[in-house]
């Protein structure tokens, strides 16, 4: 008998979460390819890999836009007022 066990739903959190860890991975893979002392294939990988962690940020960057303009379009024509912290 399979269990059909519902997926957890992505938080905004978890997406700042998970870009931030992509963009880290991402600059680490650029770090040891721009040294040079990894074999053309090691090489390869880490370009293949970067390639993919780039287009997952630039997908995150774009959703994050969206839900600012979803914002800014919602709160349209209300004043909103400057929050002084509290002393």
């Amino acid at each position: 008998m399979t269990v059909n066990v519902p997926k957890k739903t992505q938080t905004a959190s978890d997406d700042i979460a998970d870009f931030e860890r992509q963009l880290k991975e991402l600059e680490t893979l650029v770090e040891r390819m721009e040294r040079g002392e990894q074999t053309l294939e090691q090489s390869l990988q880490d370009f293949e890999r970067g390639f993919t962690l780039f287009k997952a940020c630039q997908d995150a960057l774009k959703k994050a836009e969206q839900r600012v303009e979803i914002l800014v379009k919602k709160y349209e024509g209300h004043t909103l007022e400057p929050v002084t912290p509290e002393e």
